[in-house]
């Protein structure tokens, strides 16, 4: 469908919008957002309504939000004072209030759709050679390397199928529509990207593509200084594998939720289970749980889904939505075959990990992060999971070095607020309570629901003496955890050291918790 307003024409098929017969470039998300806003411009379009549409019911802050709407005004030629065409609506939401002719855009000849793999298949993802644009053929090697490192991390993650160097290089050089190589691969997203270097410096981007709708998934670009060429590359490709997993399943929850509720497969099952998991709420852990059931049911062998129904039953444990006593059993039933499905997939380990950790098997929980750190270097979950368990025992300086380097890892993570959360709770044990109290604030900036991030500053505030600030955490806590009591943390939290324990006891009888 193509919109006309003003000197501006938006076509939703191809994707494009031409200002005064101009041509101009938006983010993919801008682009949606004002095609959005656009289409439903009948009504007001609120906070809510965008992140399920735009990002896939994904963690969005409100200033990411905002820099979107700001993007899509600029490019038309609007802006926040005058809010010519996109008009925000105070505590409601936004609205486009141009006057619009909407006209049917001659179709394209459609192209033959990509063959992808079978729908109950994990889906498969291609990285081509990144193109040297340094104008020196003596540096191929540098985006080849590039190239071949993010296979390589991309190859770990057990989410998806990656195809080998073998097939995806046989394109380098070659100027071939991703349609056709998605065809020809049998794949459903294509990773590529470009290497400039430059004297001592190098640009490198990077972008994720969904070759079945011709959309980019994702972008960005890397400018760095090259004083060491491996150590640069090494950090752009774990900053580019962090971000392309987390976009894959987006982008797969979305599709799975265009689909009717009788055709839903265990892969479409599991995508909508973990949408509902990173929401970090009871409502979505109860979600997340059923969804997981309902995929096991249809393959009892389902190992993601089977690690995934752990981790989500002992996280609700963690946060006070679940006893112990009535998941642990078959969550560790979960795990474990979950491990015996694929004992390479970092998640199953994790999974068991996080069983572990809950039933006080801290020993034999640290083992298990551990070794799914070993076969995924890049799981920013394992790396927070793993500081979580170092700090219950007793080893805080590795257990916020660990949290730091899950927040470098994935900073667009839903988790990351956890990652800050868990970090707060380390320094709280060294009893370097201000930085304890900065870095759970952090914690709840991204997440003001987070139960965790409200103990540890109730029990920082507590010891600081901070009574105002002790009391406004407290109150938040029985809000969003109700059942919370001394007996419930005394009973329930895995401390190797009792020290530790009525540290932390100490804390919240300080803070008013009786």
């Amino acid at each position: 469908m193509r919109f006309c307003f003003e000197n501006n024409v938006l076509d939703g098929d191809l994707r494009e919008l031409t200002c005064a017969g101009v041509a101009v470039s938006l983010q993919p998300q801008v682009f949606d957002l004002l095609l959005y806003l656009v289409a439903e411009r009948a009504r007001v379009v609120s906070k809510d309504d965008l992140i399920s549409q735009i990002w896939s019911d994904r963690i969005v802050s409100d200033s990411a939000l905002n820099s979107r709407i700001n993007a899509a005004r600029k490019a038309l030629g609007d802006d926040g004072a005058t809010q010519r065409l996109i008009k925000t609506i105070p505590r409601k939401g936004f609205r486009f209030v141009g006057d619009v002719r909407e006209d049917v855009a001659a179709a394209p000849t459609p192209a033959e759709p990509a063959t992808v793999r079978a729908a109950t298949d994990r889906p498969a993802i291609a990285v081509l050679a990144f193109e040297n644009m340094s104008g020196d053929p003596a540096q191929d090697y540098f985006g080849d390397g590039i190239s071949e490192d993010i296979l390589t991390a991309l190859s770990k993650q057990r989410w998806f199928m990656v195809i080998a160097r073998n097939s995806s290089f046989t394109y380098k050089g070659r100027a071939v529509h991703i349609r056709q190589i998605a065809e020809e691969l049998g794949v459903r997203y294509i990773v590529e990207g470009s290497v400039r270097k430059a004297d001592n410096r190098v640009r490198i981007t990077a972008q994720l593509n969904d070759a079945t709708s011709g959309s980019h998934l994702w972008a960005e670009r890397y400018d760095r200084e090259l004083v060491d060429v491996f150590t640069v590359q090494d950090e752009i490709t774990n900053a580019i594998v962090a971000a392309i997993e987390p976009q894959i399943h987006a982008a797969e929850n979305f599709r799975s939720h265009r689909k009717p509720p009788a055709s839903l497969d265990a892969w479409d099952l599991l995508m909508r289970a973990l949408s509902h998991y990173w929401r970090v709420t009871r409502q979505d852990h109860e979600a997340a749980k059923a969804l997981l059931e309902r995929a096991i049911a249809i393959d009892p062998n389902y190992g993601q889904a089977l690690s995934l129904l752990a981790v989500n039953d002992m996280f609700g444990v963690h946060l006070g939505w679940a006893e112990l006593a009535a998941v642990a059993p078959a969550a560790e039933a979960a795990a474990l075959k979950a491990v015996r499905c694929d004992h390479e997939d970092a998640w199953a380990h994790a999974a068991l990990g996080s069983v572990y950790f809950s039933t006080r098997r801290l020993a034999d929980a640290l083992s298990e992060f551990e070794q799914a750190l070993v076969l995924n270097p890049n799981f920013s979950l394992a790396q927070g999971y793993h500081a979580l368990a170092l700090s219950y025992a007793g080893r805080s300086k590795e257990a916020f070095a660990a949290a730091q380097k899950a927040i470098r890892l994935s900073p667009r993570d839903p988790s990351l607020a956890i990652y800050h959360g868990i970090a707060a709770y380390a320094r709280f044990t060294e009893r370097q309570y201000d930085e304890a109290i900065a870095l759970a604030r952090e914690a709840i900036r991204h997440r003001g629901d987070l139960t965790g991030a409200y103990r540890v500053l109730a029990v920082s505030a507590g010891m600081s003496g901070d009574r105002a600030l002790a009391e406004m955490a407290l109150g938040e806590l029985r809000r969003t955890q109700p059942g919370i009591s001394l007996q419930w943390i005394a009973t329930q939290l895995p401390w190797a050291c009792d020290a530790d324990r009525e540290h932390y006891l100490e804390g919240f009888r300080r803070a008013g918790l009786r």
